[in-house]
Parts: C-alpha cells; sequence; structure tokens
C-alpha cells in the first residue's frame, strides 16, 4: 500500500508559477512510475506528466509541454510539478499517483493522493 499527499496548490495570477509536492509513504518510492493529473469541473481527469522510477524518462501532455516540469527525489519519497505561465484554463484539482508501468492515461494506476486545487485568475 501506498500512501500520496499533495501540496503546493493555491490561487495565482495568469502567467504565474507553481510549485506541487506529492509525498508517499508505504512501499518503496522508487519501486514506482509517478504521474500527474488534472480535473476540472464538468470535465474528466486528464493526464498531465509522468516520470519514470529513475527519472530518465518523461512524457507530457501537449497543453502543459514546455511550461510544466516534472520532477522526483527518491530519497524524499516525493514527486514535484514545477508550473510555469500558468493559464486560466489549468485551473483544476491535481492529483498525484502512482504505478508500478508508466504510461500515459488514466487508467491502470495502482495508487491516488486525495488532490490539491490549483486556481488560475485571468
Amino acid at each position: 500500500q501506498v500512501q500520496l499527499v499533495e501540496s503546493g496548490g493555491g490561487l495565482v495570477q495568469a502567467g504565474g508559477s507553481l510549485r506541487l509536492s506529492c509525498a508517499a509513504s508505504g512501499r518503496t518510492f522508487s519501486s514506482y512510475a509517478m504521474g500527474w493529473f488534472r480535473q476540472a469541473p464538468g470535465k474528466e481527469r486528464e493526464f498531465v506528466a509522468v516520470i519514470s522510477r529513475r527519472s530518465s524518462t518523461t512524457y507530457y501532455a501537449d497543453s502543459v509541454k514546455g511550461r510544466f516540469t516534472i520532477s522526483r527525489d527518491n530519497a524524499k519519497s516525493t514527486v514535484y510539478l514545477q508550473m510555469n505561465s500558468l493559464k486560466p484554463e489549468d485551473t483544476a484539482t491535481y492529483y498525484c499517483a502512482a504505478s508500478y508501468a508508466i504510461q500515459t492515461t488514466t487508467a491502470g494506476w495502482d495508487y491516488w493522493g486525495q488532490g490539491t486545487q490549483v486556481t488560475v485568475s485571468s
């Protein structure tokens, strides 16, 4: 079992930055690929970014490519999402997730956090 707790969300103006953190506890963090997802009101949850176990591979949704950066610190059992040049359409609840396999869909992830709200004002 893995417990995931997100933090770092908040209210920011368009063009601003936020860094989300997701702290993991339980089973060995480095055994899992880690992903970030988001869900806006009335919309389905969507993939944002994923990072492999040893940070050798990352993938991003086209909508965030060049603006968001995913990283991880296995010693701290934490994955991060640095979000720059934020836009109002980035407003959503952001979730982290853990999986044995790196993937870019919302299906098949083994563990999910409870989410952290990001609101970008125009």
